[in-house]
Order: structure tokens, then sequence, then C-alpha cells
């Protein structure tokens, strides 16, 4: 009795007070991922923790010196022949540069396509997900989810989470009845329709490009060339975007990958305007 007071040793009772929180007098059963058929969304963390108290106290202030911060520069937009995606390949992690060859083109299914901007984990785990709803639904209703539908059980999961210290921002982009289809979603639950955005610290250098030169009537190879100008401007003013440009196209019959450019090569092709 003397050693476990010296040592500090605590009952089970006593570690249970401290680590659950009041009025929770069992367990719950958690499930290792997200699923829409459990009545409490939660992953599977240890009991009392709380994720964005957590991220809250990881910064200066918290004497702390952890900054999440994250760099890219995706794009993505409609016209005549389908959706144009084009994304960077930088991987960031602060000022470090990760890796120069990071696929930000999520390959949901044949007929969707989603972007990364935010954290890397958060995006490639949650639109993995998002492709197993797709094809349970698929298996389910014996037709092809819509993209609206998609992009609303992406938006679903982030509303679940929200404030709990998720980062991403991704486009969702695809094909069905109603034609081509292109979504924003978010962390926060944020959800919209639009013919074009950009995501990510090189967006606004993005947007001044495409928008000089975004027309609806575009012949294929001008979306192209668009998509590849942008990405490459935005990667010349932006220091955590860089690599090579991969670029797809959203086709009716589904998407296809139009190409994988070193940006370097494509700066020298354009120093012109840009110099």
């Amino acid at each position: 009795m003397a050693l476990f007071q010296v040592s500090g040793f605590k009952s089970y009772a006593e570690l249970r007070e401290q680590i659950l929180p009041a009025r929770q007098t069992h367990l719950f059963d958690r499930t290792n991922h997200y699923n829409f058929g459990t009545r409490v969304e939660e992953f599977a963390v240890p009991p009392g923790v709380d994720p964005s108290g957590f991220l809250r106290t990881c910064n200066h202030d918290g004497g702390v010196s952890i900054d999440l911060n994250h760099g890219t520069t995706t794009l993505a937009f409609k016209f005549k022949h389908g959706v144009i995606v084009a994304v960077d390949s930088r991987a960031s992690a602060g000022r470090y540069l990760a890796s120069n060859d990071v696929n930000k083109v999520i390959e949901i299914n044949p007929y969707l396509l989603g972007t990364m901007s935010g954290s890397a984990a958060d995006c490639q785990y949650w639109e993995r997900l998002l492709a197993k709803e797709c094809r349970l639904y698929r298996l389910r209703s014996s037709h092809r989810i819509s993209v609206a539908a998609a992009s609303k059980l992406l938006c679903n999961m982030m509303l679940g989470y929200r404030g709990m210290g998720l980062s991403m921002g991704s486009m969702i982009c695809g094909w069905d009845k109603e034609g081509p289809g292109l979504y924003y979603v978010d962390d926060r639950g944020t959800r919209l329709s639009g013919r074009m955005f950009s995501t990510g610290c090189g967006s606004s250098y993005a947007y001044g490009v495409v928008d000089s030169g975004y027309r609806e009537d575009m012949a294929v190879e001008e979306a192209y060339e668009l998509g590849r100008r942008g990405i490459a401007h935005a990667t010349h003013r932006d220091a955590y975007s860089g690599g090579a440009v991969n670029m797809y196209h959203m086709q009716q019959d589904g998407w296809i990958k139009v190409c994988k450019d070193d940006v370097s090569e494509l700066i020298h092709r354009y120093r012109k305007g840009m110099f």
C-alpha cells in the first residue's frame, strides 16, 4: 500500500474519471472509420480528447511552434466540352518542401474527380471514403451517383467534423445526366456550384490568368493551354507551388489524363509574358 502511494498509482476508477467527460458512464463502441449508419460520427480517438483544442495549443501562443502551413495551387473550370482540372505537384510542410511529385487529383471513379488542397492526409482520407460511398450507391441503385449528390455526401461528412481541425478545400468534378458538374467543398461544410474555381495559396494568380482567357466556347486545345498557363504562372509567383502540371479532362464518357508537364519548362515557354 505504501509503495502504491509513493509511486502515485491510481485505480482504474480514478483514471476513468479523469479520461471520460462528465456524465459519460460508458465507452462507445467506436468504429475505425466514418460510417453514415452510426449514431455517433467519430473517429477511434481516446475518450476525452478534443482535436480542435489540441490544435489551438500547437502554435507560438501555446508555447509550441507547430505551424500547420499548407501550399498548393489547383484550378478547374467548365466549358463546352467538359471540365478541365489542373493542379501543381508540390507538397509543402511549412517551410519544408516535402515532395515535388504529388498527384493532387484523386480519381474517385471513371466519372468523378476530386482535387486536394489543405492537408494531404485529410483530403486523401475523406475523398477515398467518398469513393467508397459512391461505389456502394452504384451497387444499391444500379446507376451512377450524380455530381451534386457526391459533393453533398462530402459536405455532410465535413459538417459532422466542423471545427475539429480538419483542413480541406476540394473541387468535385464529374459528368452525369445533367452534363458536366463542378462543386467546391471545404472543411467548414461550404458547398458551392460554379463554372470556375481555384484553391490554394497560389489561387489568386491562377484566377487572374484563367479569368483573362476563359470562354465557354473554347476549343479543347485552347482549354488545355489555359489550364497549363494558369498553373505555370501561379507556381512562378507562389513559392509553395511548383513541380509539374497534372491536367485532366472530364468528358461525357469519363475522364482522361491530358499531361504532366514540368513547370520550369512551361515558365521558359511563357517567359515573354512573365518578365
